[in-house]
């Protein structure tokens, strides 16, 4: 499937190469195109300040779910409570996210990760 496709809209392409710039951009830094849960990953390591080379499972899980609720937090979907001394920040739902499709909930993080990243 061309990254380009003829039957998507003008939109839909622009997002597409959106995606496909800012990725493009990871892979030049860390070496390898990322793909959705390592993107989450770096915005998480960025949100919370802390780089180490060896992260245990539960805390990249933790940095995953920070990054999910900075992205959400754009849509108001979750507010910063705090940030704890260790840098870590705590978010607490605003709103009921409204139910999306597994595909629709991918489309919502490419979108929110790719404004992440074109904002810095």
């Amino acid at each position: 499937m061309p990254l380009l496709n003829e039957n998507k809209n003008e939109e839909e392409k622009s997002f597409a190469l959106r995606w496909y710039e800012v990725r493009n951009r990871v892979k030049e830094q860390f070496g390898q195109r990322p793909d959705i849960n390592a993107m989450l990953f770096l915005i998480g390591m960025n949100e919370v300040g802390i780089v180490k080379d060896k992260w245990e499972k539960e805390e990249k899980q933790d940095l995953m779910h920070v990054a999910v609720c900075k992205l959400l937090s754009t849509e108001g979907y979750y507010k910063l409570t705090r940030i704890d001394a260790d840098g870590w920040q705590h978010y607490e739902a605003n709103t009921n996210i409204p139910p999306l499709n597994l595909k629709d909930q991918e489309e919502l993080l490419k979108k929110k990760i790719v404004e992440y990243f074109e904002a810095l």
